[in-house]
């Protein structure tokens, strides 16, 4: 890890412990009014689209429009896209929540065809600072088959800008990306099989790059996670610390239970306490989704399993689909 992202850390802890928010351009924290988040890609789908192990979402912040990861196979999001009537050619940025090929796979695809349309489609992409970092297999090799330096050079190609951020950044008013996430919460969300170099030694990739977005309302904090691979606990106190507000309106997309004993998912349920919508998708989990909205006294209007096509929408809540909403 190097001294930036240490220091990137230090200042979300420090804003954290003071109660204080990170201050936007304007010396205020904006809130969103029209929010919605619509989910692309997931492993379940009972549209036209197919599933896979991979997630993407389309978030809409007061007519700002964001792509929140790409899916892991490099078409899905394109046909999941064009199945649900939606363009993506008006869509300039793009977040990737971290290096890992389920969230990265379908970048190129969609910057291509969406930029024979629009040339400016697609063409700023927000990651986390450590994407880069080298990764090895458990004997030492390169790890190539999870590299976004490849990803990444291909998009260079065709025009496109990549941000790297260190720290907690506002891309649009009221939505704010986390950046790498201090890890105070002791959350291994997260496998083994990848591995960095500490110190001249191999250890278990903690997947420093993994960011979120978190968008500031009246209502408090919607999260938008990719795998949460920096822990949802820890993610939900990046978002008090950013907006200066505690309360957690909902959290939607992947936070990485699916393996998860109980006594984890009972201790993420306090840190959640409060929250009033749960759309769990992708490394989320059925069983622990399904346990989350007990612990948290949801039900199954509010936490729900997403489907390709499911959605979001600030002030209405959930709206679930047909495989996976609520019937009676």
């Amino acid at each position: 890890m190097t001294m930036k992202h240490w220091i990137a850390w230090l200042l979300i802890i420090l804003a954290a412990l003071g109660g204080s928010a990170v201050q936007a351009a304007d010396g205020g924290v904006h809130q969103a009014k029209a929010v919605k988040v619509t989910t692309l890609s997931t492993m379940l789908s009972d549209l036209d689209g197919l599933g896979e192990w991979g997630y993407a979402a389309l978030v809409e912040v007061d007519g700002k429009r964001i792509l929140f990861d790409t899916g892991a196979n490099p078409d899905i999001v394109l046909r999941n896209a064009e199945a649900l009537k939606i363009d993506l050619s008006n869509v300039e940025d793009v977040v990737i929540s971290h290096f890992h090929g389920d969230h990265t796979g379908g970048l190129i695809t969609l910057r291509k065809a969406m930029m024979a349309k629009n040339p400016a489609a697609l063409s700023q992409v927000y990651v986390g600072a450590g994407i880069f970092e080298p990764r090895f297999t458990r004997t030492g090799a390169p790890e190539t088959d999870y590299d976004f330096n490849t990803v990444a050079a291909a998009y260079r190609a065709t025009g496109g800008k990549i941000t790297e951020l260190s720290g907690p950044a506002e891309i649009a008013p009221g939505a704010w990306l986390t950046g790498p996430v201090a890890r105070i919460h002791n959350e291994t969300n997260y496998g083994d099989g990848i591995r960095v170099k500490v110190d001249g030694k191999l250890i278990a990739d903690p997947v420093h790059d993994d960011t979120s977005l978190v968008i500031a309302t009246a209502g408090g904090a919607v999260i938008v996670a990719g795998c949460g691979h920096a822990g949802i606990m820890n993610i939900a106190d990046a978002a008090g610390a950013i907006t200066g507000d505690s309360r957690l309106l909902a959290v939607i997309g992947g936070i990485h239970l699916f393996a998860s004993p109980d006594r984890v998912l009972v201790e993420t349920a306090a840190r959640l306490k409060g929250l009033s919508f749960l759309l769990a998708a992708h490394c989320t989990g059925i069983e622990a989704t399904v346990r989350l909205r007990e612990l948290l006294g949801l039900d199954r209007r509010t936490a729900v399993v997403a489907a390709v096509g499911s959605s979001f929408t600030l002030g209405q809540g959930i709206a679930a689909g047909r495989i996976a909403g609520w019937v009676g």
